[in-house]
């Protein structure tokens, strides 16, 4: 690619691999913000700290119900954990 060259940033890698995991990374940032780490978090929730780590990283679909039980934890909508990988 020239230096002049410019490509839209959904049709970066870095964009796409985001995009596949919006789910997992808006709880990641929804944790962060809460300042919790994900035993903290899992201790709240009473799931195994391993468990949180499926679901901010995609090996595990967030259900409505856990979308709720996190949101409730977290102080957030539970709309708001719903990433396009879910829709």
């Amino acid at each position: 690619m020239d230096v002049g060259d410019t490509i839209a940033v959904e049709e970066t890698e870095f964009w796409k691999q985001m995009n596949r995991n919006r789910t997992g990374n808006l709880l990641a940032g929804a944790c962060l913000k809460a300042g919790l780490m994900q035993g903290q978090l899992a201790k709240k929730l009473g799931i195994r700290r391993n468990m949180v780590n499926d679901y901010e990283r995609g090996c595990r679909s967030l259900s409505p119900a856990m979308a709720a039980r996190f949101s409730a934890v977290l102080q957030i909508k539970a709309s708001h954990l719903k990433g396009r990988d879910e829709e």
